[in-house]
C-alpha cells in the first residue's frame, strides 16, 4: 500500500498566479509555511505521514497541551519519499519540487489537468457558478469581467462603489474597494498591472454584507462531489480571513437562518451538488469551498458565490477539527494569528495555556486553549483554538 504524504503549501493560490515551475514564494510566505507545516496532520486520516522541512517544524503534542489529548496519530518525514502526495494546493512549481526529488509522474496532475485546475481557479470561472443561481428566490450577486479602464469606469458608474479583483491570487488578496471619488491614479495603476499580466479585472458591487460562510465540498475520483459541512468565518475590512467559528453544522444553519430560511439554504446546497460535478467535469480531485455573504439588500439574501478555492483551505481544516476533537455541545473560535516580534508568540502561548487549561468529556474538548501548531522563540506564525 502507497504512502499518503500530506504537506501544507500556502502559497499555492500565488503559485497558480504564476503558473511557472521556477516560482519562489516570498520569504514571509516560505515562514508561514515553515511555522504551520504541522497543519495537516490535524484532517490528514489516521498513519498519514506529513512532510516538513526541518525536525524543528514536528510538534511536540505535550508541549502545545498539557491534557489526555487523542492528538493526531500520523508520523512525520523532512525527506521527499516516494508516495502519493496531498498539498494544500497544486501548481506547477510544486509539482517541479517533485520532480526533482525524483517523485514519479504518476503521484501528480498531468500538464493538461494543471492547465484546466488554473482555469477554474480563476476568479472568472467562478461567474458561471453564479450566473447558474439565476431565477432563484433570496439570491443576489452580479459579476463582470472587465478589459479595459473604460469598463472599469462603467461599472463603477452603474453601481457607485464596487470591489475590483485580480482574476489569480491569494484568497482575500488582490482586491481593491473602490468608489466615485477614490478612482486615483495608484487604483488606474493597480488595475493596468492587473491587465497587462492576468488579461482582465473581475469587478463586483459591494454589497451591505452581515456575515461571510461558506459551503466546503469534496470532488470524488468519478467525477461526484458530496458535502463536507459549514464553514462560518470572519474576515477583516479588506476582505483578509481572520478566524472560523467552531460550531456545528446545525448550530451554523440556525445562525445563517436568522436572516433567510432553512429552505433558501438548502436549496443552493442541492443546486451546487448537481452543478458541481459537470462543472468540474471531472477536472478536480480533493476538498473545495465555495464562499458566500449573507447580505441585507431590501431583505435578507445569500451571495451563492464569492469564489470557489479549489484546494484545502482553513474552512475545512476547522470543520474538520470541530468533528474529530470538540464536544458537539461546545464552541469555540479557530484562529490564524501573525506576530511582528520574536517571543511575542511564545508568551501568548503560555499565558493563553495557563488560563485557558484543557477540559474534555468523552475523549473531546469542552473548553480550553490548545495551539494547533508548534510555538517557539522565534515562530511568527500560529493557529489554535480556544473552546468556550
Amino acid at each position: 500500500m502507497k504512502r499518503t504524504i500530506y504537506y501544507f503549501n500556502p502559497e499555492n493560490d500565488m503559485a497558480l498566479a504564476n503558473f511557472t515551475p521556477y516560482y519562489k514564494a516570498p520569504a514571509e510566505i516560505v515562514r508561514m509555511a515553515n511555522d504551520l507545516a504541522a497543519l495537516p496532520a490535524w484532517y490528514a486520516p489516521k498513519g498519514s505521514t506529513i512532510k516538513v522541512e526541518q525536525d524543528t517544524d514536528i510538534p511536540c503534542w505535550t508541549d502545545l497541551c498539557r491534557g489526555e489529548i487523542p492528538f493526531p496519530d500520523v508520523e512525520w518525514t523532512v525527506h521527499w519519499m516516494p508516495g502519493v502526495y496531498v498539498p494544500w494546493g497544486w501548481n506547477p512549481a510544486f509539482i517541479h519540487t517533485l520532480v526533482q526529488a525524483g517523485i514519479k509522474a504518476s503521484s501528480f496532475p498531468s500538464a493538461e489537468a494543471m492547465a484546466e485546475l488554473r482555469r477554474l481557479s480563476g476568479r472568472m470561472s467562478g461567474i458561471e457558478v453564479l450566473r447558474s443561481f439565476a431565477g432563484m428566490k433570496r439570491i443576489c450577486g452580479e459579476a463582470c469581467i472587465c478589459r479595459s479602464l473604460e469598463e472599469v469606469k462603467t461599472q463603477l458608474e452603474l453601481w457607485g462603489r464596487c470591489v475590483l479583483k485580480a482574476p489569480w491570487s491569494g484568497s482575500g488578496r488582490g482586491l481593491v474597494f473602490v468608489n466615485r471619488t477614490t478612482w486615483t491614479d495608484s487604483v488606474v495603476g493597480w488595475t493596468s498591472r492587473v491587465f497587462r499580466v492576468q488579461g482582465g479585472v473581475m469587478a463586483e458591487p459591494i454589497y451591505n454584507k452581515v456575515c461571510d460562510f461558506a459551503m466546503e465540498f469534496h470532488a470524488e475520483e468519478g467525477g461526484n462531489v458530496s458535502f463536507v459541512g459549514y464553514s462560518l468565518f470572519e474576515t477583516d475590512v479588506f476582505g483578509n480571513y481572520k478566524s472560523n467559528l467552531l460550531l456545528s453544522d446545525v448550530r451554523i444553519e440556525q445562525r445563517i437562518c436568522s436572516y433567510v430560511p432553512l429552505e433558501i439554504l438548502h436549496e443552493i446546497r442541492r443546486h451546487l451538488l448537481e452543478f458541481l460535478p459537470q462543472w468540474l467535469g471531472g477536472h478536480y480531485i480533493g476538498y473545495l469551498g465555495v464562499d458566500m455573504m449573507v447580505c441585507r439588500e431590501s431583505d435578507y439574501c445569500i451571495q451563492p458565490c464569492v469564489e470557489v478555492n479549489l484546494r484545502m483551505n482553513m474552512g475545512v481544516l476547522s470543520r474538520i477539527f470541530f468533528d474529530r476533537y470538540v464536544h458537539p455541545v461546545s464552541e469555540g473560535r479557530f484562529c490564524v494569528e501573525h506576530y511582528s516580534v520574536s517571543d511575542e508568540a511564545l508568551l501568548f502561548h503560555r499565558k493563553m495555556r495557563e488560563a485557558n487549561p484543557v477540559m474534555l468529556k468523552d475523549g473531546k474538548l469542552t473548553n480550553g486553549y490548545l495551539s494547533l501548531t508548534p510555538v517557539r522563540e522565534n515562530t511568527r506564525y500560529q493557529v489554535y483554538v480556544l473552546i468556550e
